[in-house]
């Protein structure tokens, strides 16, 4: 006898309605990440960076929101905002411990295979800065 989750009632069929994983796009979010090489770092290395880019998008959507909210005089709300940004940068530097895993040499094994790219081209990081 197999399990069906549909008869404890949880939800299976999305045919006619949206699924956790389409409103979240997680098939666009996993479909994402394409090794240059076979150097099994490269994995953690692209999902590392392609999270710092969703946290630093999210700063930046909390941080346009906080100066609006203080131009507004609602300095409540902007003191919630600036303390999610806050947590936001904590989440991003506990993130690099992980990155922090891979050595040098482990680094070296797919590094030309990116080419001119460089994390100093991300926008959004120029735009923190």
């Amino acid at each position: 006898m197999t399990y069906d989750p549909s008869n404890h009632g949880a939800e299976t069929d999305f045919q006619r309605r949206m699924s956790y994983g389409d409103y979240l796009g997680i098939d666009q979010i996993l479909s994402a990440q394409t090794p240059l090489s076979q150097a099994h770092d490269e994995m953690l290395f692209i999902i590392q960076h392609q999270t710092s880019e969703l946290w630093m998008k999210l700063a930046l959507y909390e941080l346009d929101a906080a100066r609006r909210a203080i131009a507004g005089d609602r300095t409540a709300e902007a003191s919630k905002m600036l303390a999610r940004i806050a947590r936001i940068f904590e989440q991003l530097n506990s993130a690099w411990d992980v990155l922090r895993t891979m050595t040098p040499s482990e680094y070296t094994r797919f590094r030309d295979d990116l080419g001119q790219s460089s994390g100093f081209q991300s926008w959004q990081y120029r735009l923190i800065e």
